[in-house]
């Protein structure tokens, strides 16, 4: 007799729009249903980007209320963005909505904090990539006073959690990228922490991705309507980590690249990676599930397309994003290239101006009209992939002879064909909803519908649709258009 698929419910929450997903899942069965979509859209309140922490957690109960009314979940997990989090008092409230890791209060304060802590420390416990918008930083971007009348700190799924089941702590995918978790031991670095003058009575208890965090309040099974015996599993709480859960891999030898807002760019290691040549390279080690560390460094994605299209949109131009991927494809090649992680291009604004500036900068042509702007972005995406890519490789020493691009990159055909020419490897794209799956396999662990991580992605290859880019080309001319090389050979 063959056991009914299982219905589990996904809260996935990016930096631009969350969703809350409902999953099918049996030996051979995946199947996706999105119930409920939503955006995130930040708010500015004197002069400080914030989170509307209070709407998303609105709508992910919606999102709840509306999968209750015809399926009965067997759990919920919750995956968002990393390195932002919550304030809590004594009464375990919340001391203020969440600032946005995109706010300039952080302007400066890595550097503060690494003339007090040394680069080499801060790499050798941690193994992470200096960024300066890491929950390290923004904490000492917070006064002493408010640190002081804090009792602890919740990373935004954890804080999302909190709220559904009363039981704080911090999944380990998403503390690993705090900046004060010790990859080596697997601990909270309380050293490292006092160091940096943060109170390390702030750092909640870790828990392990597939473990039950806890039943629903009645607060919470009133607003969904759900069980309240309903469990809540901490599943890769990192979206990054839960879209790598999700790479259809069938072996080890594969890159990824977890493509949306921002893209990841790395491999699957054992162990990390903790030498000077990493840290010189600023290449982070996160943690993933199973004990794997996600080897990988941060490359800025398609938030400048988002912000060049929310521009044109707003000056009345063409921005229908699948039009201009078109006409990009068939602009001048190599016209113009940027750095896409150039700090220029880190906070909201007039992106397509930004780039022309950019552009003006560095003596190259400036893009014209918006498909030229796309084609200047989705060819120094590809550059930039291909750099980190080869970065990758020769620090980890791991071979790669496939690359998994998954998320919303996954439906740019542009990108993904330039991806594979530029790396000269093949690119297999898919699945778009990679984050979410991830979450959703996660849970159906924690119940025993499936097994292990080759199991779980051998189920997804089977059952996801995927689309193969092989590379044009000679990968070698790609080097003549580094950025800025092929400005010193002439103008092509």
């Amino acid at each position: 007799m063959t056991t009914p698929p299982s219905v589990f419910a996904a809260v996935d929450i990016g930096g631009s729009s969350g969703r809350v997903i409902a999953g099918r899942v049996a030996p051979g069965v995946l199947e996706l249903d999105e119930v409920h979509r939503f955006v995130n859209r930040p708010v500015r309140v004197r002069g400080t980007l914030h989170w509307d922490i209070l709407g998303l957690y609105g709508e992910a109960l919606e999102g709840l209320r509306k999968l209750g009314v015809s399926r009965t979940p067997a759990s919920i997990g919750i995956d968002t963005w990393a390195v932002d989090y919550g304030l809590l008092d004594a009464r375990g409230a919340l001391m203020g909505n969440p600032v946005h890791y995109r706010d300039t209060r952080t302007d400066g304060v890595m550097n503060r904090v690494l003339e007090t802590v040394p680069r080499s420390d801060v790499y050798a416990a941690t193994g992470l990539q200096f960024l300066p918008f890491n929950t390290i930083y923004q904490l000492a971007a917070e006064s002493s006073a408010r640190l002081d009348e804090a009792t602890g700190l919740l990373l935004i799924p954890d804080l999302l959690a909190y709220w559904l089941t009363d039981c704080s702590g911090a999944e380990r995918t998403n503390a690993s990228t705090t900046q004060l978790y010790d990859v080596r031991t697997g601990t909270w670095s309380t050293e490292l922490a006092a160091r940096a003058g943060i109170p390390a009575r702030l750092l909640p208890p870790l828990r392990d991705p597939g473990t039950v965090i806890g039943p629903l309040t009645a607060d919470a099974a009133e607003a969904t309507g759900l069980d309240p015996a309903t469990p809540v599993v901490a599943v890769g709480s990192h979206d990054t980590a839960s879209a790598v859960v999700g790479v259809p891999a069938t072996g080890r030898d594969f890159a990824y690249i977890s493509c949306g807002t921002w893209s990841l760019v790395g491999v699957e290691l054992d162990k990390p990676v903790l030498t000077p040549e990493s840290r010189e390279a600023n290449f982070t080690n996160e943690v993933g599930v199973d004990g794997t560390i996600r080897y990988l460094r941060n490359v800025m994605g398609l938030w400048l397309l988002q912000e060049c299209v929310r521009v044109w949109a707003a000056q009345g131009l063409p921005a229908d994003l699948p039009t201009l991927l078109e006409q990009a494809s068939v602009e001048r090649p190599f016209r113009s290239v940027i750095d896409p992680d150039d700090p220029e291009f880190l906070p909201p604004g007039d992106m397509p101006a930004r780039i022309a500036r950019y552009c003006r900068r560095t003596g190259q042509p400036t893009p014209e009209t918006p498909a030229a702007v796309v084609r200047c972005i989705i060819e120094s995406l590809a550059l930039a992939y291909r750099r980190t890519l080869q970065d990758a490789v020769r620090l980890s020493g791991t071979p790669v002879e496939t690359i998994h691009l998954v998320g919303g990159g996954a439906r740019n055909a542009l990108l993904c064909q330039l991806t594979a020419d530029a790396c000269g490897i093949p690119v297999v794209a898919g699945p778009v909803e990679a984050t979410a799956i991830g979450n959703l396999m996660m849970q159906a662990r924690a119940a025993g519908v499936v097994g292990d991580l080759a199991e779980t992605r051998a189920l997804i290859a089977a059952t996801c649709e995927l689309r193969r880019y092989e590379p044009t080309g000679n990968p070698t001319r790609w080097d003549t258009y580094e950025l800025g090389a092929h400005w010193a050979v002439g103008n092509r």
